[in-house]
């Protein structure tokens, strides 16, 4: 007998149906929450690390203004959207019955179904654009500061072309795509059955749409005025050589644009009037009217420019040039430059080389590019410490203000053998860096290397450092985990290592649900397992310095070199600059793209052992840093402690911008400024083997009028297409000076000699030519350094360091000699020392040379006159010498035998001294 299956009572099947909704809700509830965890994922560990770091507000200022974006664009987007469907819905219903349309236009339900998840989606696509694009300038917007200054012409303070204008254009203009895809989707939905020519609605609602769209660049024309203080261009063929407001732009161009606002306007009205009425054919009538203004207006600026301008351009354009002069200079920071005459005398003697002692102790004899080769062969020791850069600082050493260069010996965990590539190694074992090498600018050993003043591990030096571990850097880092079961490497020692454990609280701490949000961050399962952390436990996250700075503050743009430098107590910190760049500064000439104004008024410093970070205002008047302070009050650390200060540096990109703008702004008198006939250009210099354009350096010096020597930045300037020097521009880096901005110009009468035409004297050179001609084969390379201008009272002389490098991928760059110029004599010796008592030989040869010291007596042959002399009618034979002596002392290099290499390169240079 078969059994029936058993049957639901009507009860049973309620009570299911009831459950199923109930199951239903929780899963669409569920999933409603999951999705917006994982849209908000992001936003949250991102707020957790901010705050962990104390810039919680400023994650929440940027959110609450993309939430209001995001709101505002939502409900913008969603009505503009419900409106338009809806009005053609309604004006289909109004032209056809019903059985004459689809469902989905008929049937209301369905409709309105339809509209609504279209808007909905429309409006959702509309909140992404407008919080992209909107939040910052919506903040300086609502809370600028004024500059204090307006402009000649319409009287508005340069806030409003920073800050008001963008904000106002960029409402017009998401008001106008708006605008113009609603006019899109108008028209294909009236062309359907010809309705725009069948319905009054129809018409009315395309016309309504196009003169919004008038009305939107109407208001394009109105603000177009402003735009003229802002850029060089009269037409869209031509430009004038005024940057900012124009001849042209006066007469023409401002009353062309309210015209053309006017025209706007009344064709947007007139088009609606002649589609309501259906005279469809009329509405070409006002759009082609504005077409022929806006064509003639373009006509009537060509004209003016070419007929009228161009003629006399000078007179019609020089109030204009007046300004643009004055605005360029005060957008970036050059109307306060002094500007004094270096007389560029022939005085230099042993009594001033001696009261400038300290300006000549530091002069650099090193270069950074190849130094830094040099730190990585000798001061990494494992092959997963790299140095990353080289960077120049001053210290006060034992006393005496002393110019060195300074690098960060710090980890790459990609650079592990394969074996140690786990995740134990690569994120709770080897988690930092260790110290840094620091060399003197201008002493070498006997081999040409750097004279270490910090070494080794662990640092052996003249510094105390407390806290050498660095775990935030410029590497590539990848995140770690301190303070668990595994004790952390710390440094190399013989065939042993030396552990460590975390010793601070920085960091987020493992405990609780952050355990599992960044699990899910990092996408690693064994944060949530692995037996070796707890609750004590530390993320360390973020430790690139230049991702963490950008993360906290993303409206900065920071320099490409940050570098680092030792506190007080022991630590390393990294100094960064941060760059205030703005587009909309009236009259002002743009340096790159349509960015016209910069300032840095911001120094970030990032603690090496906590990732600590410190923004500090040091230009506390600055409008813009002003502006950035009121929206973000808690961003800004106020003191700023000594230690830091005394490592400000003037940033090289800022006074590069700055020197380059001047070289062409320096020019008072306008009709010179006009034709541009004392232009300045950056001079150029032979390095590793090519002319380049110097790049802006720092030296140490005593400035004419001033009794101490101090850390500066400068440039030498030569005149457009010539090499002499005609100026060069400095500015100072130290205590209340810092900043301030100057320029020695050259005597325009008689030649001072530039770096290049001192580079072509070297190459012209026989002596110098042929022995580095010499040293060059036998698979060595010679390298050509900097050429140092150094400005002393009121003379100037020239340093320039020659390395060699053998070929192989092992070798050191060592510094082999010094070239040493001034006036017309050129000398080079292997010390810098010996450089000058040669020039002081040539420049009186009758003068008593001073004793030689210690070093150099051991360095000298017994008898030097019985030195023999190497006929160069031998030079086959000499260079065969050369070659093995060079391949021998490679081989040494490779070996690393540097005592027989020593006596290879000694052996070298007695030769070379003999054929003298």
């Amino acid at each position: 007998m078969n059994k029936q299956p058993p049957t639901l009572t009507p009860e049973q099947l309620a009570k299911l149906r009831k459950m199923g909704k109930i199951f239903g809700w929780i899963f669409g509830i569920l999933l409603v929450v999951g999705l917006l965890f994982l849209l908000t994922f992001n936003w949250i560990t991102d707020y957790i690390w901010l705050d962990n770091l104390g810039f919680g507000s400023v994650f929440t200022t940027i959110l609450g203004s993309k939430m209001t974006l995001i709101g505002v664009g939502f409900v913008l987007f969603f009505v503009a959207s419900f409106i338009t469907l809806q009005w053609i819905r309604s004006s289909y219903l109004n032209h056809f019955h019903e059985s004459q349309l689809p469902p989905f236009l008929a049937e209301k339900k369905l409709s309105r179904l339809i509209i609504v998840g279209t808007s909905f989606f429309v409006g959702i696509l509309g909140s992404s654009i407008v919080q992209g694009l909107g939040w910052e300038p919506l903040l300086k917007f609502l809370q600028h500061e004024k500059f204090g200054v307006a402009d000649p012409h319409f009287n508005m303070d340069i806030s409003f072309y920073m800050f008001v204008l963008p904000f106002l254009e960029f409402i017009v203009y998401l008001i106008l795509t708006l605008a113009i895809l609603a006019l899109l989707v108008v028209i294909g939905a009236y062309s359907v059955f010809h309705m725009y020519r069948l319905s009054k609605r129809a018409q009315l609602h395309i016309g309504i749409t196009i003169g919004l769209v008038g009305l939107m660049v109407a208001a394009i024309h109105f603000l177009q005025p402003y735009h003229t203080l802002l850029s060089n261009q009269v037409n869209i063929f031509q430009t004038s050589v005024v940057y900012g407001l124009s001849y042209t732009d006066e007469l023409i161009n401002i009353p062309k644009a309210y015209i053309l606002a006017g025209v706007a306007i009344i064709a947007a009205v007139w088009t609606i009037i002649v589609l309501y009425r259906g005279r469809i054919n009329s509405a070409i009538i006002p759009i082609a009217v504005y077409v022929v203004v806006l064509i003639a207006g373009q006509g009537a600026s060509m004209i003016v420019q070419n007929f009228v301008v161009s003629p006399n351009e000078f007179q019609r354009e020089s109030p204009y040039l007046e300004r643009n002069l004055e605005f360029t200079r005060a957008a970036y920071d050059l109307d306060g430059i002094t500007e004094e005459e270096h007389p560029g005398n022939h005085s230099l003697d042993q009594e001033m080389i001696e009261r400038n002692s300290l300006t000549i102790d530091n002069i650099r004899i090193n270069d950074s590019r190849p130094l830094l080769d040099i730190y990585n062969q000798i001061q990494t020791f494992r092959t997963y410490y790299r140095f990353n850069d080289i960077d120049i600082d001053r210290y006060e050493i034992d006393g005496d203000y002393q110019q060195v260069f300074i690098g960060a010996r710090e980890l790459s965990t990609e650079d592990l053998p394969d074996q140690a590539q786990t995740w134990v190694n690569r994120n709770l074992r080897y988690t930092h860096g260790y110290g840094i090498a620091m060399s003197h600018v201008n002493e070498i050993t006997a081999q040409g290397q750097p004279q270490y003043l910090q070494r080794n591990i662990p640092v052996e030096g003249t510094i105390d450092i407390d806290r050498p571990q660095i775990y935030f850097g410029e590497e590539d880092y990848n995140d770690v985990i301190v303070n668990t079961k595994v004790d952390e490497f710390d440094y190399p020692s013989g065939d042993e290592n030396v552990s460590t454990r975390y010793e601070e609280e920085a960091g987020i701490q493992l405990n609780g649900l952050n355990r599992l949000l960044f699990a899910i961050d990092q996408g690693s399962f064994r944060f949530l397992v692995s037996d070796q952390l707890d609750s004590e436990s530390r993320l360390l996250k973020t430790r690139n310095i230049m991702d963490r700075v950008q993360k906290i503050a993303p409206f900065f743009e920071y320099d490409s070199d940050p570098y680092i430098f030792i506190r007080d107590d022991g630590s390393l910190a990294w100094m960064m600059d941060g760059y205030l760049i703005a587009e909309n500064y009236p009259y002002s000439e743009q340096f790159s793209d349509d960015s016209n104004y910069m300032r840095n008024s911001v120094k970030v410093v990032v603690d090496a052992y906590t990732g600590e970070v410190d923004f500090y205002i040091v230009e506390p008047d600055e409008p813009l840093v002003k502006t950035y302070q009121t929206i973000f009050p808690d961003l800004f650390t106020e003191e700023i402690p000594e230690d830091v200060e005394r490592h400000f540096r003037y940033p090289e990109t800022l006074f590069k911008v700055q020197a380059e703008m001047y070289g062409t702004y320096h020019m008072s008198n306008l009709e010179v400024f006009y034709n541009r006939e004392d232009f300045w250009q950056f001079a150029t210099e032979n390095y590793f083997d090519s002319d380049v354009v110097i790049e802006p350096y720092y030296i140490t010096m005593k400035l004419p009028e001033y009794e101490e020597e101090e850390f500066i930045l400068m440039v030498p300037y030569t005149p457009r297409n010539r090499q002499n020097m005609i100026a060069w521009m400095g500015v100072r880096n130290d205590g209340e000076n810092y900043g301030e901005l100057f320029v020695y110009t050259f005597p325009k009468q008689r030649n001072i000699y530039g770096p290049q035409q001192i580079e072509n004297r070297i190459n012209q050179d026989s002596t110098i030519s042929q022995q580095l001609n010499l040293w060059s084969q036998g698979g060595s390379e010679v390298i050509r350094g900097n050429l140092i201008a150094i400005p002393i009272e009121d003379t100037i002389m020239y340093v320039e360091p020659i390395y060699i490098e053998s070929a192989n991928e092992t070798s050191l760059p060592e510094v082999k000699q010094i070239i040493v110029a001034y006036e017309d004599h050129i000398v080079m010796e292997t010390t810098f020392d010996r450089a000058m008592d040669s020039l002081f030989d040539l420049m009186d040869p009758e003068r008593e040379s001073p004793p030689a010291t210690d070093d150099e007596q051991e360095e000298q042959p017994e008898d030097e006159e019985s030195m023999p002399s190497i006929p160069l009618e031998g030079a086959d034979m000499i260079l065969e010498q050369f070659s093995t002596l060079f391949d021998d002392y490679q081989e040494a290099l490779s070996s690393g035998d540097w005592e027989e290499a020593g006596r290879i390169m000694a052996e070298i240079e007695e030769i070379l001294a003999s054929m003298e």
